[in-house]
């Protein structure tokens, strides 16, 4: 194919993908998404659960510690070792596993909000605010608003 043809076929599809964006405008919206979860109900719980839980390992470990500084028997202190260990690892993953569970519900219940308030709005597209560098209309607040 010869250069003048490529250049033709590369301007005919510029065209016609112009005539195609003008066509099917977009109404772009952003949302400052630290924002809206650091006001979320749902985040907010979430972060005094992980609290609560941090303060029962610590006390958990307290425990742990005491207990196995009172043992005299060295081969019993091992054994009270490899049985706190157990312990507190199961602990620590149930509450990874729980953590997680929550943190995907809360992304897919504000992402389901977002989507919704944006719809109602008239908005085709949103963004995170923090992924571009110029903006289309913040509709943060809008959001927040619902989410409270």
């Amino acid at each position: 194919m010869s250069f003048n043809k490529v250049l033709c076929l590369l301007f005919i599809l510029i065209i016609s993908g112009t005539s195609i964006m003008a066509a099917t405008e977009q109404k772009i919206a952003v949302v400052d998404v630290n924002k809206i979860v650091s006001v979320s109900p749902q985040a907010i719980a979430l972060d005094k659960l992980q609290k609560t839980k941090a303060e029962e390992i610590a006390k958990f470990v307290k425990t742990a510690q005491e207990n196995i500084n009172k043992q005299k028997d060295e081969k019993a202190k091992k054994q009270l070792i490899t049985k706190y260990e157990k312990e507190l690892n199961a602990k620590n993953e149930a509450n990874a596993k729980e953590y997680n569970l929550k943190i995907k519900e809360l992304d897919k219940n504000i992402t389901a909000i977002i989507t919704q308030k944006a719809k109602s709005m008239g908005y085709t597209m949103v963004i995170a605010k923090y992924a571009v560098m110029t903006t289309g209309d913040d509709i943060t607040n809008e959001v927040i608003k619902v989410i409270k």
